[in-house]
């Protein structure tokens, strides 16, 4: 699996937690980290185009976004068709994020999402299967 990684300045530092966590833990996952690399202040839409694109380009097949909430570069994503950023900020929307929404990104806030707790839900979201049915009817509505 190809998973993009992509933050703003304030999601920088939960990005590099989880891109080392996953590194360590799941080392079949081929990472690419879209930046940023520093504590520059940049602008969160930029960040969540490029993880956009390279998922519909087919370079990447699921991505993971950092701003300061996950809110901003959620909705970034979100812009393009064929994209389903989920904002996850506990175990049960990671986990409904991809059994009946099948998001292909996730989204956690640097300022509010604790590292243990980051970790858990990426976790989840990597583990659980889209159940299909009428979640799949509901997402090609959003897609139509």
């Amino acid at each position: 699996m190809k998973l993009a990684l992509g933050s703003d300045h304030g999601g920088l530092e939960l990005k590099n937690i989880i891109k080392e966590y996953i590194h360590k833990t799941r080392p079949e996952i081929q990472l690419n980290d879209l930046g940023t690399y520093n504590n520059d202040s940049v602008d969160y839409p930029d960040y969540g185009k490029k993880v956009a694109k390279s998922i519909l380009d087919g370079e990447n097949e699921v991505g993971i976004i950092c701003c300061g909430t996950g809110i901003g570069i959620s909705m970034a994503a979100n812009r393009y068709k064929g994209i389903r950023a989920a904002l996850v900020f506990n175990e049960f929307t990671a986990q409904m994020a991809k059994e009946h929404n099948n998001a292909n990104i996730i989204s956690m806030g640097g300022r509010t999402t604790e590292p243990e707790l980051a970790k858990k839900l990426v976790d989840i979201w990597l583990d659980k299967e889209f159940e299909g049915g009428r979640h799949q009817n509901r997402l090609d509505k959003i897609e139509s």
